[in-house]
C-alpha cells in the first residue's frame, strides 16, 4: 500500500533556497531596516496614529507577505498614500490618536486584509487593471501634494487643521505668527539635507572612491542619519523643554501583544468603503512595483498570489496592533538594489525591527516631529509624476485630462472622493472613446488580397459595393454612431447595392447593437440594398446564428474581405 505524500506548505523560494543567496538577502535586510525605522515612525504620524503602530506594522506583515506573496523583492509595510487614506477615512469617525481611532485603524486593516484574501481566493487578480495608469498616477500625485501640505504644520511647529486643502492653508496662514523658528530651522535643514542627499550624495561618495552600487545604497540611508543627528541635537541642548520643539515622546518598548479585535456591524458599515479603496489602491500600487522589478530579473508576478499575500499582511498587521499596509515603491527599489534575492531579506528586516522595538525605542524619545515631517515630504515629493502628465498631454489629451482631474479631485475633494472620481472618470473616458469608433471604407491594394483604408492608400473599389471596417466592439454606446456612419455612406453613394461590414476588430455585439443591425438590415433591404458581413469571429458567430438577424444573414457572411469582393464584384 503506497503512502500518500503530504502537500508541502512551504513557499517555493524556501524549498529552492541556496546558500549563495544569503549574503544579498542579509545586506538588503539590514539596509531596508535602517530605511524603514524613520519611515514607519513618520507614516504612523501621517496616519494620526502613535509612532509605535508604524513599527508594529513593520513586523508580522512583512513575514506574512514573504510566506504567501509572489514577488521576490517587494517590501511591504506602512506607505505614505495608504497612511493618508487611513487618516482621511478615520478623521470623521474619531479623534486622531484616541483609543477609538486606534481601534478603528486596526479594524480597517483587518477588513482590508479579509477583502484582499477573498479577492485572491476568487482569483480576482484582474482588479490590478481596473484603474488606468493616468488615474493611478493622478491619485498618487494628488495625494503626495496633499500629504506635503499637511506636514507644513509640523515643519512650522504650529497647530493647524482643516477639512480640505483650502481650509488647511488658510488656517496655516492664520497661525504663521506663532511659528516656532527653531522647529522651522530643524525641519527645513533636515529637508534640505534629504533633498541634497537624494540628488548629490551618491555622486559625492563615488568621487570619494566608493563603488557606484554602494554609494547608491548609502545615499538611501540619509533619512536615518538625519534622524540620529537631530535627535542628538535636541537631547543635548534640551530643545524640547527650553524652546518648545515638538518631539516624538515616549514610544512603548516591547513587542506587540497579539490579539484579534473583530469589528461590530457599525464599524463595518463605516469602514467597508474606505477599506475597499485602500485594498484596491494598495493592490494596484504593489503589483505595479512588483512587476516592474520582476521584469528586470525575468521573474513572474502572480496577481492572485499578490492578493493573498497582501491580504495576509494586513490581517497580520491587525493582529499585531498595526494599521493597513501594502508594498512600498521606494523601499522595494532599495531592497532590489541592495541585492535582495528572495523574501528572506524581508524576514531579516522584520527580525531586526523586532529587536529595535524590544530594546531601543527609548532612543526615539527626542526625535523632532519636524524631522519626521521632512522625511515624509522628501519621500512623497518624488511621487508627483509630472513626467507622465507631460507625456500623456503630448500623446493622448484624454489620458492627460484623466490624470490632471484625478489629481485635482484628490487635492480639492479628498482622497476617497478623488479616487472614486478617478475611477468614474476612467470608465467615462473608456465609454467615450468606444462611442467614437474608428471606421474605414476599404478598397483592394492592386494585385493583392489586402484591403486598406481608401483615405490612406491607393486602392481599387468595386462599383456598387461599400465596404466598411469597424475597429471597435459594437455596444450601446456606439451603436447609433455606427448606424449614422453607414447611412451617411449610403446617402453619398446613390449607386450602392451592397453594404459590407468588416468585423475583424469586433469582439462583441451587445443587445443594443444587435437590434440596430437588425433594423439596419431591414431598412437597407427596403431600399434594395443588401447587407453583408465579413470576418466575423467565432464566438460572435455562435451567438448570432440563432437570432432572427443571423438566420436572415445565413448566406451573407463571408470568411474574408477578399472573398466578399470577388463574389460581389
Amino acid at each position: 500500500m503506497t503512502q500518500r505524500k503530504l502537500p508541502n506548505l512551504l513557499p517555493d523560494w524556501i524549498l529552492a533556497y541556496q546558500k549563495n543567496l544569503f549574503s544579498g538577502d542579509l545586506t538588503a535586510g539590514l539596509i531596508v531596516t535602517v530605511m524603514l525605522i524613520p519611515q514607519s515612525l513618520a507614516y504612523a504620524m501621517l496616519a494620526g496614529l502613535p509612532p509605535e503602530m508604524g513599527l508594529y506594522a513593520s513586523l508580522l506583515p512583512i513575514i506574512a507577505y514573504a510566506l504567501l506573496g509572489s514577488s521576490m523583492t517587494l517590501a511591504t509595510g506602512p506607505v505614505a498614500v495608504i497612511s493618508l487614506m487611513t487618516a482621511s477615512a478615520l478623521a470623521p469617525l474619531a479623534q486622531p490618536g484616541s483609543a477609538q481611532y486606534i481601534e478603528l485603524a486596526i479594524q480597517m486593516a483587518l477588513i482590508s486584509g479579509v477583502m484582499l484574501l477573498v479577492f485572491g481566493v476568487l482569483r480576482l487578480g484582474f482588479l490590478a487593471h481596473l484603474l488606468s495608469h493616468p488615474v493611478i498616477s493622478g491619485f498618487i500625485s494628488g495625494s503626495a501634494i496633499l500629504i506635503s501640505i499637511g506636514q507644513l504644520k509640523h515643519m512650522l511647529g504650529v497647530q493647524a487643521s482643516g477639512n480640505n486643502i483650502i481650509a488647511t492653508l488658510l488656517d496655516l496662514a492664520r497661525h504663521l505668527p506663532q511659528t516656532n523658528l527653531l522647529t522651522l530651522l530643524i525641519g527645513s535643514s533636515s529637508l534640505l539635507f534629504l533633498w541634497w542627499s537624494r540628488r548629490y550624495l551618491s555622486a559625492a561618495l563615488e568621487k570619494a572612491g566608493v563603488s557606484s552600487r554602494l554609494a547608491g545604497m548609502l545615499s538611501k540611508l540619509a533619512p536615518m542619519l538625519s534622524v540620529i543627528c537631530f535627535t542628538v541635537i535636541v537631547y543635548v541642548f534640551k530643545l524640547d523643554t527650553q524652546y518648545g520643539v515638538s518631539i516624538a515622546g515616549h514610544v512603548p518598548q516591547g513587542l506587540p501583544i497579539l490579539s484579534l479585535n473583530l469589528p461590530g456591524l457599525n464599524a463595518i458599515g463605516a469602514l467597508w468603503l474606505p477599506a475597499l479603496l485602500i485594498s484596491l489602491v494598495g493592490f494596484v500600487e504593489s503589483v505595479s512595483v512588483a512587476q516592474s522589478l520582476a521584469l528586470k530579473r525575468k521573474e513572474r508576478i502572480k496577481p492572485n498570489r499578490e492578493l493573498i499575500g497582501l491580504g495576509a499582511a494586513n490581517i497580520a498587521s491587525a493582529i499585531s496592533g498595526g494599521y493597513p499596509v501594502t508594498g512600498g515603491f521606494a523601499r522595494s527599489v532599495v531592497n532590489f538594489s541592495a541585492g535582495a534575492n528572495t523574501p528572506l531579506a524581508g524576514i531579516i528586516s522584520a527580525l531586526l525591527m523586532a529587536v529595535v522595538i524590544a530594546f531601543f525605542t527609548e532612543l526615539f524619545y527626542y526625535l523632532p516631529q519636524a524631522v519626521l515631517a521632512a522625511t515624509i515630504i522628501s519621500a512623497v515629493t518624488a511621487l508627483v509624476d509630472w513626467h507622465s502628465l507631460k507625456a500623456a498631454w503630448q500623446y493622448d489629451r484624454a489620458d492627460a485630462f484623466s490624470l490632471l482631474t484625478t489629481m485635482l479631485g484628490v487635492i480639492l475633494l479628498g482622497v476617497e472622493a478623488g479616487i472614486l472620481f478617478g475611477i468614474a472618470l476612467s470608465l467615462a473616458v473608456l465609454v467615450w472613446r468606444s462611442s467614437r469608433p474608428h471606421m474605414a471604407v476599404l478598397g483592394r491594394v492592386p494585385n493583392t488580397e489586402h484591403y486598406r483604408n481608401i483615405e490612406r492608400h491607393d486602392v481599387q473599389t468595386v462599383p456598387g459595393l461599400v465596404a466598411l471596417r469597424i475597429d471597435e466592439s459594437l455596444f450601446f454606446a456606439n451603436a447609433a454612431a455606427v448606424e449614422q456612419k453607414i447611412m451617411a455612406l449610403i446617402n453619398t453613394n446613390p449607386d450602392a447595392k451592397n453594404m459590407l461590414l468588416v468585423c475583424s476588430a469586433v469582439n462583441q455585439i451587445d443587445a443594443t447593437a444587435l437590434e440596430m443591425l437588425d433594423q439596419l438590415e431591414k431598412s437597407l433591404a427596403a431600399r434594395d440594398i443588401q447587407l453583408y458581413f465579413a470576418e466575423i469571429k467565432g464566438p460572435i458567430m455562435d451567438r448570432l446564428k440563432n437570432t432572427p438577424l443571423g438566420k436572415r444573414m445565413k448566406n451573407k457572411i463571408f470568411l474574408s474581405v477578399h472573398e466578399a469582393f470577388l463574389q460581389l464584384n
